[in-house]
C-alpha cells in the first residue's frame, strides 16, 4: 500500500497542542481524514482519527457519551458505577477501554505506523516553511 497524497490543514486557535489535521490518500483510491498532528512533550506526533465512546442511560436507553453525569434525553442522573450498561463496539473494546475515545482507523503494524507518521510529518514540515 502506498500513500499517494497527504494534505495538511493547519489549526489556529486556543489549543496550542493541536497543530493541524491531515487527510491521507492511499493508492489514489482511499482517504482517511482527521488525522491529528499534535505537539507533545517529546515533539510532534501523529494521532489517528477517533470518536467518543457512548453508553446507554439506565432509565430510557438513550446513548450518551461515556462519563456523562446526566442523560441528554430524559435528564436522569447516570450513576458512575461499573454496573451501568455500556454500548461497546465489541466486548474486548469494553474490557480494554482506557479513555473516552476509540480510534476509528489505525495502523496494524509498527512499520506501517512509522511509514504513515513519516509521510504526514514530512508534509507538515513543508507547510511550516
Amino acid at each position: 500500500m502506498e500513500i499517494t497524497e497527504v494534505r495538511i490543514f493547519p489549526k489556529e486557535g486556543k489549543d496550542k497542542k493541536l497543530k493541524a489535521y491531515a487527510a491521507v490518500t492511499f493508492d489514489n483510491a482511499f482517504v482517511v481524514r482527521n488525522i491529528k498532528i499534535i505537539e507533545g512533550s517529546k515533539g510532534v506526533f501523529v494521532a489517528m482519527p477517533s470518536r467518543k465512546l457512548r453508553e446507554a442511560c439506565p432509565g430510557c436507553g438513550y446513548t450518551n457519551t461515556v462519563k456523562s453525569r446526566f442523560c441528554n434525553e430524559c435528564g436522569k442522573m447516570i450513576h458512575s458505577n461499573s454496573a451501568r450498561t455500556r454500548i461497546p463496539e465489541t466486548a474486548a473494546d469494553d474490557a480494554l477501554r482506557q479513555s473516552d475515545h476509540r480510534d476509528i482507523a489505525h495502523p496494524i503494524t509498527p512499520e506501517f505506523r512509522d511509514y504513515l507518521q513519516d509521510k504526514v510529518l514530512a508534509a507538515w514540515d513543508v507547510v511550516q516553511r
